[in-house]
């Protein structure tokens, strides 16, 4: 019974038809922008590998390491006062840097937004931003140094302007990735400029201005930490006087204070990107109910 059963089973049962094959675009059609510049940076690295010349000499790179990380253990903790004292300078030149730099860069950016200002003023501020992001923030701080001397305002002057130059760059981006249509339509039923952008641009732009802000604070922390090589205050100078002496243990023990810094601030970063997420999508979640 159950094998006539299979049988009548099998004899009504229709396979499904095989899915349909994609369409194979031509290869002219595969070469968008997007490819070409894909392909051309795989080749870089192709030909930079080639390029790439050792110290033409056999070396022990294994042992050379292994050699100059002793160097730095165990720290010698009985520098530690002086490397907090530098330490608060250089979160004091940091968070001066970063927040005149969020200030300057939010003006530019909205000038240098496509979408949101017209293209005679989009190209001159956009110039303006490469020129600033050119030089690094070492060469930025010669600068201030010669102007100002070298002090702790030197490197406050070097991480605005280079820090005005990658965040007018993050933002701009920011603003011009956003959809308009909520703004825009504001507009229409009689609100201000200002009541578009805060309520129709600003939900969806914050979280991503304030990450790349609190990713410029963090880097600013690092950057203060080396323009001090140059005499522009703050962690850089002890790190350079250890170096030029051989002390790698009281190197260690200040590049520990960094890495205690930089690593609570990157999970507090975490926490404010959540919360900033979190706040946004309930906020949307909100204007939609309503």
């Amino acid at each position: 019974m159950e094998a006539s059963f299979d049988k009548d089973l099998k004899s009504t049962y229709t396979p499904p038809p095989p899915p349909p094959s994609l369409p194979r675009l031509p290869w002219s059609r595969r070469l968008n922008l997007l490819n070409v510049v894909f392909l051309i940076f795989i080749l870089a690295v192709i030909f930079s590998g080639i390029g790439l010349q050792g110290p033409g000499r056999s070396l022990d790179y294994g042992g050379n390491l292994i050699g100059f990380l002793k160097r730095f253990y165990p720290p010698d903790f009985t520098v530690l006062p002086a490397a907090l004292s530098a330490l608060l300078e250089t979160l004091e030149i940091a968070v001066l840097a970063t927040f005149f730099a969020i200030i300057l860069s939010f003006v530019l950016a909205l000038a240098a937004a496509q979408n949101l200002t017209p293209r005679w003023i989009v190209i001159p501020i956009r110039f303006l931003l490469n020129l600033i992001r050119t030089p690094p923030s070492l060469i930025w701080a010669l600068f201030a140094v010669a102007i100002v001397g070298a002090n702790a305002l030197a490197g406050v002057i070097a991480l605005t302007f280079y820090s005005t130059g990658y965040l007018g760059k993050f933002f701009s981006e920011t603003f011009e990735s956003l959809d308009l249509s909520v703004a825009r339509g504001l507009r229409a039923i009689g609100a201000g400029r200002i009541q578009a952008f805060q309520y129709g641009l600003w939900p969806m732009a914050k979280p991503l201005i304030w990450s790349h802000a609190i990713w410029m604070l963090e880097y600013n922390i690092r950057s203060a930490a080396i323009i001090g090589y140059v005499g522009a205050g703050g962690l850089g100078l002890l790190l350079h006087t250890y170096q030029e002496y051989l002390q790698w243990d009281r190197f260690a023990t200040v590049f520990l204070c960094i890495l205690v810094v930089v690593t609570i601030l990157d999970a507090l970063g975490q926490s404010i990107r959540r919360k900033i997420t979190h706040t946004s999508t309930s906020g949307n979640h909100f204007a939609v109910s309503e």
